[in-house]
């Protein structure tokens, strides 16, 4: 016997079932949810006629495209907006923890102005560079701002002109500050003081950012949902899942033994890299995404079988177990190889032509299908080259064959 091997196959596979029993339900609970798995916030909005501004389709195209550049400043992922009819607004987002201020910020118009003392308009938000939150040396919350190369020119001309004098700085006709003029600001960059915390100045500096609304838009309904799936199908589901998987398990136990054992000790660290993968890039887990790791996981195991079903027929035509599991990997791999690669480009199709949950379903199968190939041509075999190598067991039997 070669303890050497066998202690390498123990260290591995306890390792990883301890990882898995220590991180999976932090990982698992860390993992963003959409909004058909943990509920939100539903607003309708509308865009209404003004004075100032009459609604027209250019108008609500425009009004879209800014609130989904607030929402995606916000942080939110796989958020729902879509029009309903000429002038409505449907958003949904997805496990927000403070709707009324996010809602605020969606209706918010965001006309940024600068007047002069007569109360005359010099700068507007189109003026605007940029606007980042930030906090000064005597630890107030402000916003910085940084202005067009014209706009620079127009603040400097604003500012020559009022030394020793005030100016407002207005959002949506509200005073937000007067500062006294003290001396020329050239440098085209200013701040906006009196934010109470720094979590209101990046609220309002992705306002500014994100532009202002062509219209005035008015908030027809408010409301908190569930999750589209409902409780008791979340745990239907959960049970599924749970099933198939303990299917898998015995499926693999019965008919290979102990390289199901192995296979089944990889799937446990497929999974957790699944997670980890999933938590690094930030991603929201939908229905569709769950959909895509389960179809991965299938692969996973498929890919699995194949080697498994080859070794058993090398092993039949007589060669050894160690020579006989080598020629099952090297031969399967081309196979595996192909299907994975065809399965990952219909994958990089639905990314690159399908929106919302249908791309979640798409990031998910790709990253389940590359960390499979991993686990099944990497760990799956260092596992099994270190048992057969310990000379522990000696009968192909053992190994399914």
């Amino acid at each position: 016997m070669k303890w050497g091997n066998m202690t390498k196959f123990l260290v591995v596979a306890l390792a990883i079932i301890a990882i898995f029993s220590y991180y999976i339900s932090p990982l698992a609970f860390s993992v963003k949810q959409g909004l058909d798995l943990q509920g939100g916030t539903h607003v309708v909005l509308q865009a209404v006629d003004t004075p100032e501004a009459k609604v027209d389709e250019d108008a609500v195209k425009r009004v879209v495209q800014i609130i989904e550049r607030r929402v995606n400043e916000l942080g939110l992922t796989e958020p729902i907006i879509q029009r309903q009819g000429d002038r409505r607004i449907i958003v949904e987002l997805p496990g927000v923890k403070d709707p009324e201020k996010a809602i605020e910020m969606l209706g918010k118009t965001a006309l940024l102005e600068f007047q002069d003392e007569s109360g005359k308009t010099v700068l507007t938000g189109k003026d605007l560079k940029d606007a980042k939150a930030q906090i000064d040396e005597s630890r107030r919350n402000l916003v910085g701002l940084e202005f067009t190369d014209e706009g620079a020119k127009k603040f400097a001309d604003l500012t020559t002109k009022n030394v020793n004098k005030q100016i407002a700085i207005l959002l949506d006709k509200q005073i937000l500050t007067s500062p006294v003029v003290q001396e020329p600001i050239t440098g085209g960059k200013a701040v906006i003081t009196g934010q109470r915390s720094i979590e209101e100045a990046e609220r309002l500096a992705i306002l500014l950012r994100s532009g202002s609304l062509p219209v005035k838009v008015e908030i027809m309904e408010t409301r908190t949902v569930g999750p589209t799936l409902g409780q008791d199908s979340k745990e239907k589901s959960k049970l599924a899942f749970a099933i198939g998987t303990a299917g898998i398990v015995l499926f693999m136990l019965l008919f290979y033994r102990l390289s199901g054992l192995v296979a089944n000790i990889a799937l446990l660290l497929y999974v957790l890299l699944v997670l980890v993968v999933l938590k690094m890039l930030n991603a929201t887990l939908t229905l569709p995404g769950i959909a895509g790791i389960i179809l991965s996981m299938g692969m996973a195991v498929d890919a699995n079988v194949l080697i498994f079903e080859r070794f058993k027929e090398e092993y039949a035509a007589g060669k050894t177990m160690r020579a006989a599991m080598d020629a099952g990997f090297s031969r399967a791999f081309a196979t595996i190889f192909d299907s994975n690669v065809t399965t990952l480009f219909a994958a990089a199709v639905l990314f690159f032509l399908g929106t919302g949950p249908i791309k979640g379903f798409a990031i998910t199968l790709s990253v389940g299908i590359i960390l499979s190939m991993f686990t099944a041509i990497t760990v799956t075999k260092f596992m099994l080259k270190s048992l057969m190598n310990s000379n522990v067991v000696k009968s192909g039997k053992l190994f399914g064959a």
